[in-house]
C-alpha cells in the first residue's frame, strides 16, 4: 500500500452483529486499526487505547474500525464500548488483513475523507503504536478543512427543468394516490432485495404510470436536462430509471442516510441521478455530499440536481413542511444491456427489467422484426 493511493472497499460482519460497508463511511477521517487475535494481550491493550484515543472525538469527524482475525472471548466488554464511530470488524478469514498488509505485523492505518491512506502506523513504530496513534487523531482537522481548500461536490444545477404546471400536477397527483413506504435496494446472499429501515431512510413515492403524463414529463427532460448534462457531463444519456414522485414528511422525519446509488447489482445500470424538486415550502431536505464536506445543494423549484450515481450522498432530515421531488436515473444503451443480465441477480420479489419504457427517444428504437404468418 502507498500512501496517497486510495484503499480498497470492503464488507465485513461486526464481531457483535451486523455489518460494516467501508464506502459508506467515506467523509470522515477513518482509522483502519488491524490488530491480530485478540488471544495476543498486547491486541486489548492496544484496543483499550483506541477507545481511549476516540472519546471525545465526534462520529461525523473520525470512524474507527477494529479489525481482529478471531473471536474476542469478551463479547459484552467489546459491545459496551462498540458505538457509531467505533466498530468492531470480523476479519476472521485475515482476508482484510492482507489486503491492507497487515497480516505479518499489526498496523493502524489512517484515511482521508475520500477514502485515501494518509498514514501507515505498525506496532513497531519507533515512536510507539498507541502514541503515534493518539498523536495523529489529535492532530486530525474538521471534515472541511481536510483538503485544505474549499470543496464543491460535482454536481450540476439547472434551474427551469420541469414548468410550474407541470410541478403542481405531480404534487396534486402525489396527494390524491399518496405515497408508500418506499425502502432501499441492498443484495443480502447475492441477491438485491428492497428492504425498510426507517432509521436509514424514511420517505413515500407514488410511480407514474399514466402514458401521457411520463410523456410530458419526459419531453422537458429531454429538451431542457439532457443538453446540459451532455455539454457538462460529456455523457449522452438515452434511458431513465422510475418515474416516481417523492416525498419527504417533517411529521414523520423524513431523510435518507448517506449511501450510493450503484452499489447493488440492481443498480450497477444507473450512471446520474436526478433529483427535481417540486415545490420550496419546507425547511432541510438538502443533499449533501461528505467526500466533499459539509455544504448543502438544494435546486430551485422545478430546477433539477444531478450527480453521479458512485458520489457518497445524504438527504438531510426535512425539519419542516413537506419537499416533494420527481426522482430518477439516466442511463444508456450499454449500461441498459448491464440492467438487462442483472435480472438474474434480484430477488425473487424484485420487478424484473423490461427494456422498452425507459427509452428517451423512442423514435430511436429499432422497429420489431416483421413475422410472417402463414
Amino acid at each position: 500500500m502507498i500512501l496517497g493511493d486510495p484503499v480498497p472497499w470492503f464488507s465485513a460482519p461486526l464481531v457483535t452483529g451486523g455489518s460494516f460497508d467501508l464506502h459508506v463511511s467515506a467523509g470522515r477521517w477513518v482509522v483502519l486499526s488491524f490488530l491480530g487475535s485478540p488471544a495476543n494481550p498486547r491486541a486489548m491493550t492496544e484496543f483499550a487505547g483506541l477507545v481511549g484515543a476516540s472519546a471525545g472525538l465526534a462520529e461525523d469527524h473520525v470512524v474507527v474500525c477494529c479489525v481482529f482475525t478471531g473471536p474476542p472471548g469478551e463479547l459484552d466488554s467489546l459491545a459496551a464500548v462498540a458505538s457509531n464511530k467505533l466498530f468492531c470488524l470480523a476479519d476472521y478469514d485475515g482476508a482484510i488483513s492482507r489486503s491492507f498488509g497487515a497480516s505479518e505485523m499489526p498496523r493502524t492505518i489512517v484515511l482521508d475523507p475520500m477514502l485515501r491512506s494518509i498514514a501507515d502506523i505498525a506496532w513497531d513504530n519507533p515512536q510507539g503504536h498507541a502514541e503515534t496513534v493518539r498523536a495523529v487523531l489529535q492532530g486530525l482537522p474538521d471534515v472541511e478543512q481536510s483538503a485544505g481548500v474549499s470543496m464543491f461536490a460535482p454536481a450540476l444545477i439547472v434551474p427551469r427543468v420541469f414548468s410550474f404546471e407541470l410541478c403542481d400536477f405531480l404534487v396534486q397527483f402525489y396527494e390524491q394516490q399518496g405515497g408508500v413506504d418506499s425502502g432501499f435496494q441492498l443484495d443480502v446472499a447475492g441477491k438485491t432485495t428492497t428492504l425498510s429501515d426507517w432509521r436509514l431512510k424514511r420517505r413515500s413515492d407514488v410511480p407514474v404510470a399514466a402514458p401521457e403524463v411520463r410523456e410530458l414529463v419526459r419531453g422537458q427532460i429531454v429538451r431542457r436536462l439532457l443538453p446540459q448534462i451532455e455539454q457538462n457531463f460529456q455523457f449522452k444519456a438515452t434511458r431513465m430509471d422510475r418515474y416516481i414522485v417523492a416525498c419527504y414528511d417533517s411529521e414523520v422525519g423524513g431523510h435518507f442516510h448517506r449511501h450510493r446509488d450503484n452499489v447493488n447489482a440492481g443498480a450497477q445500470h444507473r450512471r446520474f441521478a436526478v433529483s427535481i424538486n417540486l415545490n420550496k415550502d419546507f425547511e432541510g431536505c438538502d443533499l449533501m455530499f461528505p467526500e466533499f464536506g459539509r455544504k448543502v445543494y438544494r435546486p430551485p423549484e422545478g430546477g433539477a440536481l444531478v450527480f453521479s450515481c458512485g458520489a457518497l450522498h445524504q438527504v438531510t432530515p426535512v425539519t419542516k413542511g413537506r419537499r416533494y421531488a420527481f426522482l430518477a436515473f439516466l442511463y444508456a444503451e450499454e449500461d441498459a444491456k448491464k440492467r438487462e443480465a442483472n435480472n438474474a441477480k434480484l430477488h425473487a420479489g424484485e420487478q424484473q427489467y423490461v427494456a422498452g419504457r425507459d427509452r428517451l427517444f423512442p423514435e430511436d428504437a429499432e422497429p420489431e422484426p416483421m413475422v410472417a404468418v402463414a
